[in-house]
């Protein structure tokens, strides 16, 4: 079952999370020195932010295989949010389990996300990511009376393809 964001949970955003290098034998990554040639968290919400469609993957609900579809969404306080339909394959994936990938679209500097998508409930909430797709999308999710889902970042993964390994960083929230 997927869970649900409720108003007693915060909507806040949190502190700058510390990033490191993503363990990954083989691609020649090693540890960073003083954080030199780690990307920034800004980098990562500026990504998000510019991006405009991002592909979600889930975990298919009756074969267990994975799910991937392109969809929009908008990064608010620190968290991906997007809706679709109930019905669809992603929103019944969802609903078996909640644990969920996003990308950008943009190979060449890459941000993954992997989370927990949490169906919003709150108000307050719902308001602040309607607000983010009018002024990207010039649409209302709320307006299609299906699910807003929240995904708050467990791990983040980015890079920048011309500075690979070098840009390799990863956050765990």
């Amino acid at each position: 079952m997927t869970p649900r964001a409720t108003k007693h949970q915060k909507n806040t955003a949190k502190s700058q999370p510390n990033a490191d290098r993503p363990h990954a034998p083989g691609y020649g990554i090693v540890v960073a020195k003083e954080g030199k040639g780690l990307l920034s968290w800004a980098w990562v919400a500026r990504k998000m932010n510019n991006c405009r469609t991002f592909w979600l993957s889930t975990i298919h609900a009756a074969n267990g295989r994975p799910h991937v579809m392109p969809l929009w969404g908008v990064w608010v306080d620190d968290a991906f949010s997007f809706s679709t339909g109930r019905k669809s394959r992603k929103g019944q994936n969802l609903a078996a389990n909640s644990a969920c990938t996003i990308a950008n679209d943009d190979a060449a500097k890459a941000v993954i996300i992997e989370g927990q998508a949490v169906e919003v409930e709150d108000a307050f909430a719902l308001e602040r990511i309607a607000t983010a797709y009018k002024k990207k999308y010039k649409m209302d999710p709320r307006s299609m009376k299906e699910p807003i889902y929240r995904v708050r970042p467990t791990k983040v993964f980015g890079f920048i393809e011309k500075s690979f390994p070098k840009s390799a960083t990863r956050w765990t929230l």
